[in-house]
């Protein structure tokens, strides 16, 4: 998914490669007092205290939404002739408005196929529909 936003938002290859080496070698392990694991690799997340994660993240993230409007719900009429788009975000939060229940039905498919498809969980928990 970084490389798909990183190709999308055109940044240089040689960046693109800097990166992926960077990422690529993150490892971590646990020790207690008696026992050390061996090295895992991280393949998904955010690495904590890592200045370039939350920008990769919000790349990332940009890419994901763009392919959820392709779900093209239109705008949300609003009174007094106001527009709105579907989709509004802030980091991992995301807000969909719609006009009309089947809109916002197929919005939330393309939300479930995208995050899907980038092996993201959605939290249902933390979610809330206003009807």
């Amino acid at each position: 998914m970084i490389q798909l936003a990183l190709r999308m938002y055109h940044v240089p290859e040689d960046i693109q490669v800097v990166l992926d080496n960077y990422l690529s070698r993150f490892r971590m392990r646990f020790s207690t007092s008696d026992y050390t694991t061996n090295w895992i690799n991280l393949e998904v997340g955010i690495a904590m205290g890592c200045t370039i994660s939350q920008i990769l993240f919000v790349m990332a993230m940009e890419v994901i939404l763009k392919a959820t409007e392709g779900g093209n719900a239109g705008p949300a009429n609003l009174e007094g002739g106001c527009s709105m788009p579907p989709v509004k975000a802030f980091m991992d939060d995301t807000t969909i408005i719609c006009s009309k229940e089947d809109k916002t039905r197929q919005m939330l498919a393309s939300v479930d196929t995208s995050m899907a498809w980038c092996r993201i969980k959605l939290k249902l928990k933390k979610s809330r529909s206003l009807s």
